[in-house]
């Protein structure tokens, strides 16, 4: 890695952030030498960021293409993890003789192993930097995947489960704190939103591919093809991911560092109420994920390959949202269009409610496809605005905000598997919950957002 000039800039172009003239502190703006205002917050200081709503002063990072195709692939394992092995769920529940919310366990594992993998490798990639944690994740991921496709008890698939997704948690906050520490603001944003297209290839591809696999093999194949995709993500993460966090600007604490980092973080009520809304956000998207195969295949008839073209449609709209998300920043801001997401989030929890009660399936897909959509909109700018406040810990505050958003939405799984399937209403009551939520927590505890508290 090519070290940092005097002037700020990186030697390496894959590492500078467009024409933002920026250095890497973000403390000093190397073409003026200004100063930007600062707010003491716990012993956590960094320059405000007020204007967060503003449209952006400079264009937004240029990273080279294939790292950015890399933070994609390895923020997907998420979406892979989840969604891939949706069509077999009915399958796994009849060969291991269970019942289907012992099987829909397995999802909420796999989402609390996200979290805990992301506090784990969090601080540890702000002091060890972030190539050699994402090496080690997904090397482990495709380990474990293989040892799934053995799992001879719905028990032991939800353990291994559990451990996928500690190892899957590495990419995701790995692939947040390197656009940290690229770019920030409306740029990290527009940066997120890029990411999210690549992201939203994955739950499009990956019921699809799920289906394919069962053609053709078991489920147990599903996972053998996870174990080949996390080998071919460490040969991409080997030549494609280069170290962005320099030795002078990595933290000496690292796990034993979290707690306290932690506690200002929480303390802090914008970057609490950036991480709920995402958390809720996600929950109710996660009901969706943990309940649509069954409602959707056993309540509605759908066969697996009409449910993951359903499925894949609705990534679309996520897909195309997320791009004009980059393109839109420029007129009306990070938080504005944050709340237009949240509003058609609520919006799109109505209506499966109401499709559910009708036993409406138009009406259901109509929500479904809007519940989707809109995490076009929540998902960059929630992430955005939350790691812009602290610069210096992004791979702390990257694993918080990963961390809560995992915990909370692993609670959505077993909420949506405590009525029947049915026609979909124990699932929708769970959606519409969560959204409802994440718009209230926005509106109560971001506004008249104060400085950032950022060191």
């Amino acid at each position: 890695m090519r070290p940092a000039r005097a002037d700020g800039r990186h030697a390496d172009p894959a590492l500078r952030t467009g024409n933002d003239e920026r250095c890497w502190s973000h403390l000093v703006c190397a073409d003026t030498g200004r100063t930007p205002r600062r707010r003491n917050f716990g012993g956590v200081t960094a320059p405000s960021t007020a204007a967060a709503d503003a449209p952006p002063e400079s264009p937004a990072p240029r990273p080279r293409a294939l790292l950015v195709v890399v933070l994609g692939l390895i923020t997907a394992i998420g979406p892979l993890s989840l969604d891939m092995y949706l069509p077999a769920l009915p399958e796994i529940t009849a060969e291991l003789r269970v019942p289907a919310g012992q099987v829909q366990l397995s999802l909420t594992a796999c989402l609390i192993g996200l979290a805990l993998g992301q506090f784990v490798f969090g601080p540890l990639s702000d002091r060890w930097g972030r190539r050699r944690p994402a090496l080690l994740g997904v090397l482990a991921y495709a380990i474990v995947s293989f040892l799934i496709a053995l799992a001879p008890t719905a028990p032991v698939l939800t353990g291994l489960r559990f451990l996928q997704g500690v190892a899957g948690g590495v990419g995701v906050v790995v692939a947040r704190a390197v656009v940290r520490d690229l770019s920030s603001g409306v740029g990290a944003a527009r940066l997120f939103g890029t990411l999210t297209l690549i992201f939203g290839v994955a739950p499009i591809a990956a019921p699809s591919l799920g289906s394919a696999v069962l053609r053709a093999a078991s489920w147990q194949g599903i996972f053998v093809a996870l174990g080949v995709i996390g080998l071919l993500l460490t040969l991409l993460v080997l030549v494609g991911l280069p170290e962005t966090l320099p030795p002078e600007r990595r933290s000496a604490g690292g796990l034993g560092s979290l707690a306290g980092i932690a506690r200002t973080l929480f303390t802090d009520r914008v970057f609490l109420g950036y991480a709920l809304a995402q958390a809720f956000a996600f929950a109710a998207l996660f009901a969706y994920i943990s309940g649509s195969s069954f409602v959707l295949q056993d309540g509605y008839g759908l066969s697996p390959t009409v449910f993951s073209l359903l499925f894949g449609a609705n990534a679309i709209g996520l897909t195309v949202l997320s791009q004009a998300n980059g393109a839109l920043l420029g007129r009306w801001g990070l938080r504005t269009m944050l709340g237009t997401g949240l509003v058609l989030l609520t919006v799109a929890g109505a209506l499966a409610l109401l499709g559910a009660g009708l036993q409406s399936l138009l009406v259901l897909l109509a929500g479904l496809f809007l519940l989707v959509t809109a995490m076009g909109l929540i998902l960059p700018n929630t992430a955005a605005l939350a790691l812009d406040r602290y610069p210096a810990h992004a791979g702390a505050a990257a694993a918080l905000l990963g961390g809560v958003q995992s915990v909370i939405g692993a609670v959505a799984a077993p909420l949506v598997g405590l009525g029947a399937a049915g026609h979909g209403v124990p699932m929708a009551v769970v959606i519409f919950g969560f959204a409802a939520a994440a718009l209230i927590v926005t509106a109560v505890l971001t506004r008249a957002a104060p400085a950032s508290p950022k060191n």
